[in-house]
């Protein structure tokens, strides 16, 4: 088994938020925009990554945070700052109006011609981009495994991949197999196969974490020196852990694990990990 360490890319825009800006920010400039606008909540690793990305090409940019700005600014959103973001908040009512466009044209009409990004990059641009990381993997892999929160990743990935490598997605949310829906309907008909998705190993929900998991994660990191982040990468290992240990890949299968970085993600367990994780 081996693991394809996006996370080396950049220590910011790290993994493959990279290739799901790469694209979108291409399409900006080319397009005449004046400024980028996106979406995340008070940790999220798509809003430090645009910042930075933005701050890379002196593009503005201006992030939606889902939330209350009254409570004090949490590392990842006071990075957003330094990288010159301009933090926007709205109530958690109101973000769950982001993919409708009479509130998305409101909200752009406040700025300066904005090219709006979904939240993770979800757009046929951010797809594009991660159609790109199947470049990087080898044929002769049978199965690929990579943890996903909007399904962006995933979907470029079965999209570009060669249909005999077994594409797995490991959902780090509760009842996260409702993605299942949206990703059938974004894969391209004749690679609509050898895909499959799983929740189980979620420890409470997104962003939610247990001794148990952070456990996993310091002992992971002492025998491979590899840091995991507890929101995405550490659900995934832990839970090829368990089908490994269940039989579930036949004899002579060739895994191939993408780590998508994030370690951002880890500032809240920071204290408790044998590893330097965070901002």
């Amino acid at each position: 088994m081996d693991m394809l360490r996006l996370d080396l890319f950049d220590p910011v825009i790290s993994g493959n938020k990279w290739y799901k800006l790469k694209h979108n920010l291409q399409y900006a400039m080319q397009q005449g925009y004046k400024s980028i606008l996106t979406f995340g909540g008070a940790f999220s690793n798509h809003l430090i990554a645009t910042a930075a990305a933005a701050q890379l090409h002196h593009i503005p940019a201006v992030g939606i945070v889902r939330g209350d700005d009254g409570r004090e600014l949490t590392a990842t959103l006071k990075a957003c700052r330094e990288y010159g973001m301009q933090l926007h908040f709205v109530t958690r009512e109101e973000y769950k109006h982001k993919d409708e466009e009479d509130w998305l044209a409101r909200l752009a009409a406040k700025f300066d011609k904005p090219f709006i990004i979904p939240e993770g990059g979800a757009n046929e641009q951010g797809r594009a981009g991660a159609a790109a990381i199947a470049a990087l993997i080898p044929g002769s892999y049978t199965h690929i495994c990579v943890s996903l929160g909007t399904g962006t990743t995933f979907i470029g990935l079965r999209n570009a991949l060669p249909v005999h490598q077994q594409l797995l997605g490991f959902v780090p949310m509760k009842n996260g197999t409702y993605l299942k829906n949206e990703i059938w309907m974004a894969i391209e008909q004749d690679k609509d196969q050898n895909w499959e998705l799983y929740d189980r190993w979620h420890f409470g929900g997104f962003g939610k974490w247990t001794d148990e998991l952070i456990s996993f994660m310091n002992g992971f990191y002492q025998v491979n020196h590899i840091p995991l982040d507890m929101v995405y990468t550490a659900k995934m290992m832990y839970g090829l852990k368990d089908l490994l240990s269940e039989g579930y890949f036949p004899a002579g299968a060739n895994i191939l694990c993408i780590h998508t970085g994030g370690l951002q993600g880890n500032v809240a367990i920071a204290a408790e990990l044998v590893y330097k994780s965070g901002i």
